[in-house]
């Protein structure tokens, strides 16, 4: 099978911060891929603004330089990239001055017939002096649509607040709230296959369900993100966004359309039945984790405090909960979610076990029944797995083995999966903010994750040690192990 490219309108996307890490590895990119696969229309234009002063020969250089580190070869030795370089322009503007407006706003006006997005591809603290800018400015008018990446504040009232100074300029339904964990296919296919195959959504329930594991690992450590990280932490750089955004395709009712406000109601309904979680059953239910020196992928690495060089840091780097869904489809079913640095491999995957046979017929001579599992891989080999008992074939009488039915993404269809991002920006331009999360979505999952921040606060609760290329700290596997799961790190 092969995938289908769909073009896209004529457009003008502005990238602010489009010298920084953001713009340089991940979207210019993206936006390069998906000129080469003939995505982009001839008239599709592309304008980098950063506050530094740059010649536009030294920004394409500095492009250039970016697409070919993160793009295969094969695909920028040909005229494509030349091509795609000469759609690029540079401008100077300083988000927090007047300093480039003028000319920045002279330049789009000759595109105004296109669709403009800007993406705030810059701090966090930038987005609503750009946003203001913008207005100022005349950019926000029409079909103008914004796209802001997390962290969208640091807790509930500084979410408020900035999801307020950008809605002053661009009403909700322009605003395009970036997860990228929602772009993957992976995870588009996870409504693909609850809600185009009748086979697993009548047994979507806590009747035939045991238990979901989601897990998001990555092996490498904080890097040049360690003054923001420290900050931050895992519960709110990680779990308030990706994690419940996956446990809500997870869990939603199906909505009555694709619309993107139909998905996003029943995913919001899901954040709003979340079992709080605060001082009363936090040490319960939670474990903070940070690392400790040890080798990752056969390198020794150091430990998180010596990485910032703060041995006083009590940020986390880690964390697992339970959570629960208090409706009655997801009554009585746990939710573990775990995600860390300096894991022992990178591996992103939800895990939906079934419930055991009611009984077996089967007597130990055969092997033990395991429970029916299905596993939806984000990364690094995106697929799906549904681990079934089968017998094993010969003459030698009933034997169990359990295998997977498995697909690849990258051997059932001809061509290599794109990036999320690839995706993602293509939706922004065609409009359609499925994948975007919604304002009172974020709002909803702050309220839900700050009662976690403030009652490991009152409990004086340290992260827990856990050495580097490990499964995280010991009480991560004792979270689940009393409830007589493991996690499932390792094919069976």
């Amino acid at each position: 099978m092969t995938s289908r490219v769909i073009p896209v309108s004529p457009f003008v996307l502005t990238v602010f911060g489009a010298t920084g890490d953001l713009a340089c590895r991940k979207l210019l990119p993206a936006l390069f891929r998906r000129d080469f696969a003939g995505q982009l229309p001839d008239r599709a234009t592309i304008f980098g603004v950063a506050r530094a002063a740059m010649s536009r020969d030294d920004f394409l250089a500095m492009v250039r330089a970016a697409v070919t580190k993160y793009v295969p070869a094969s695909e920028t030795t040909g005229p494509e990239l030349d091509r795609f370089l000469s759609r690029i322009s540079y401008m100077a503007a300083d988000a927090e001055s007047d300093n480039g407006w003028t000319e920045l706003a002279a330049a789009l006006s000759a595109y105004a017939e296109r669709i403009q997005v800007h993406y705030l591809a810059t701090a966090p603290h930038l987005f609503g002096p750009i946003c203001e800018k913008l207005g100022q400015y005349g950019l926000s008018k029409g079909d103008s649509r914004i796209v802001i990446e997390k962290p969208i504040g640091k807790d509930l009232e500084s979410a408020i607040r900035l999801n307020q100074k950008v809605g002053m300029i661009f009403p909700e339904e322009r605003v395009y709230r970036i997860d990228h964990y929602l772009g993957k296919e992976t995870v588009q296919n996870l409504m693909a296959l609850r809600f185009a195959n009748a086979l697993f959504e009548p047994l979507w329930t806590a009747a035939h369900i045991d238990h979901v594991q989601i897990t998001v690992a990555e092996s490498i450590g904080v890097e040049e993100r360690g003054p923001y990280y420290d900050k931050c932490g895992a519960l709110r750089d990680m779990v308030q966004n990706h994690l419940l955004q996956l446990l809500c395709l997870v869990a939603m009712e199906p909505p009555h359309s694709l619309e993107a406000d139909a998905v996003r109601d029943e995913k919001l309904k899901i954040l709003k039945s979340l079992e709080r979680i605060d001082e009363t059953n936090a040490a319960f239910l939670t474990v903070p984790g940070q690392y400790r020196a040890g080798a990752c992928n056969g390198i020794a690495v150091p430990g998180y405090a010596e990485e910032i060089t703060d041995r006083r840091s009590s940020t986390e780097t880690f964390v697992a909960l339970k959570a629960g869904v208090a409706n009655w489809r997801w009554t009585g079913v746990p939710f573990y979610l775990r995600t860390g640095k300096r894991l022992q491999q990178r591996s992103s995957e939800i895990v939906v076990t079934f419930r055991k046979v009611p009984h077996s017929i089967f007597n130990s001579n055969s092997g033990k029944a395991v429970q029916t599992r299905l596993v939806i891989r984000l990364q690094p080999d995106e697929g799906i797995k549904l681990w079934l008992m089968i017998k094993e074939p010969g003459p030698g009488g009933m034997r169990l083995q359990y295998v997977p039915l498995d697909m690849s993404f990258a051997e059932a269809f001809d061509v290599s999966v794109p990036d999320a991002y690839e995706r993602l920006l293509m939706d922004v331009v065609r409009g359609d903010a499925t994948l975007f999360m919604r304002r009172d979505e974020v709002e909803a999952a702050w309220r839900w994750i700050d009662p976690i921040r403030r009652a490991w606060s009152q409990m004086n609760e340290v992260p827990r040690p856990y050495v580097a290329g490990s499964w995280g700290p010991s009480a991560a596997a004792a979270l689940i192990e009393r409830d007589s799961r493991t996690w499932m790190e390792d094919a069976p």
